[in-house]
């Protein structure tokens, strides 16, 4: 292997990598670095962070990693380079697109009526989500995890956190289906980034499941790298508490994303280690449901006191002086049915529906169609005059 195609690997890893680190982590290693001394040694101006970078970079990392792997040969063709890596409908918020993915894709594509037709569908799918489903359970996540830890009592709690497991999943993956939706109006076919990740029976399926392009990121260029699971189990473990590390500081600079990747790699030591027998599948859905809503608690709070405090409210049974009022507040007619859709759209239920619409091709196929793009049409609608009427959107993975 020549020395040079070593070196440039490693010049591309590093001016690569030390941008991300710039922009997403200088200001974190400066903070903790003078709280540690006790001293202000480094003294940096707040660094504003390029939107989406992480995501960009990893697509860079991935085209660099596989070229030297001899994967995929080296694109001669710096505008099309360009493209891969500034490839607009995802670029902001995932998925994370493989360079040798949509190779081919860069040169030649076809944009046919009917993968156009399904790319709408599956933009507006992912708008509703957004639009209708997230924004309104941020509104109700926001507003609990901003109360005092006087004003808030355990059933409001449970009803923040609830609300922010439906935010997170159908804000980011709202923004994976509009970002596949407009890349197949565009010709391009870009991997599916979610796979109904709350149905999910263990934390191993969940991140089978959950942001797929991040998850097969770090197996491919980290963890198997690493060894994987070849080099014994103590090397298992050690090597799944790296990835699992680097995936919480990943996500954020701060060290409540460390501690949420930490427990997840935690948990996912654990089932390697109990190997629990089969058991009845209400039992483990509900075991990965609490796992999963708890670690939440980390990725959303603003430090970890303000986690560890939340959670005691969770866990420890405590009533405020405006309850139920502010249950009241927070909770109406709009809300449960907003929530009954989010329940519903978490599961399978729309790909069962689009099966049958598809297998019915005779008398009742028309109307089956013409049923479900009315329906789509009317919550696209409905999501527009939501859009319209309130100021108050914010794209959770604007920030990653």
């Amino acid at each position: 292997m020549s020395h040079n195609r070593v070196l440039a690997l490693i010049i591309a890893l590093v001016f690569n990598l030390g941008l991300l680190i710039v922009f997403k982590y200088s200001n974190f290693i400066a903070d903790n670095i003078n709280y540690i001394s006790g001293f202000e040694l480094l003294n940096l101006p707040t660094i504003l962070l390029p939107i989406g970078i992480s995501f960009f970079t990893f697509q860079a990392l991935s085209y660099i990693i596989d070229v030297y792997r001899n994967q995929v040969s080296p694109q001669k063709n710096f505008f099309d380079l360009a493209l891969y890596i500034s490839l607009f409908p995802q670029l902001i918020a995932g998925p994370i697109v493989r360079y040798h993915d949509i190779n081919d894709q860069l040169k030649q594509r076809s944009i046919t009526l009917a993968k156009f037709e399904s790319g709408v569908q599956r933009f507006i799918i992912g708008f509703v989500k957004k639009i209708l489903i997230a924004d309104n359970m941020a509104y109700i996540a926001d507003t609990v995890f901003n109360y005092g830890n006087t004003e808030l009592d355990t059933a409001l709690a449970w009803i923040g956190i609830l609300a922010y497991t439906f935010q997170i999943y159908f804000d980011f993956s709202g923004y994976s289906d509009m970002a596949i939706g407009l890349g197949r109006m565009l010709g391009f076919e870009f991997l599916e980034n979610f796979n109904y990740p709350y149905i999910a029976k263990s934390v191993k399926e969940f991140w089978r499941r959950w942001h797929i392009s991040l998850s097969t990121w770090f197996r491919d260029y980290l963890y198997i790298p690493l060894g994987g699971n070849r080099s014994g189990i103590t090397r298992t473990y050690i090597n799944l508490i790296i990835v699992f590390l680097l995936t919480g500081i990943w996500h954020g600079a701060k060290w409540n994303f460390v501690v949420w990747g930490m427990y997840h790699g935690l948990f996912l030591i654990i089932e390697r280690v109990l190997k629990p027998k089969k058991i009845l599948p209400v039992f483990s859905h509900a075991y990965l449901l609490i796992v999963v809503v708890v670690g939440w608690v980390f990725f959303r709070a603003d430090t970890l006191a303000h986690a560890i405090n939340y959670l005691e409210k969770l866990f420890i049974p405590s009533t405020s002086l405006e309850f139920p009022n502010n249950v009241k507040y927070l909770i109406n007619k709009e809300v449960v049915i907003i929530s009954v859709l989010a329940v519903i759209l978490s599961t399978p239920v729309k790909n069962k529906l689009q099966d049958l619409i598809q297998m019915n091709s005779g008398k009742w196929g028309p109307i089956l169609k013409t049923s479900y793009y009315s329906l789509l049409i009317a919550l696209f609608l409905i999501s527009i005059s939501y859009m319209a009427a309130d100021t108050y959107s914010p794209f959770i993975y604007f920030r990653f």
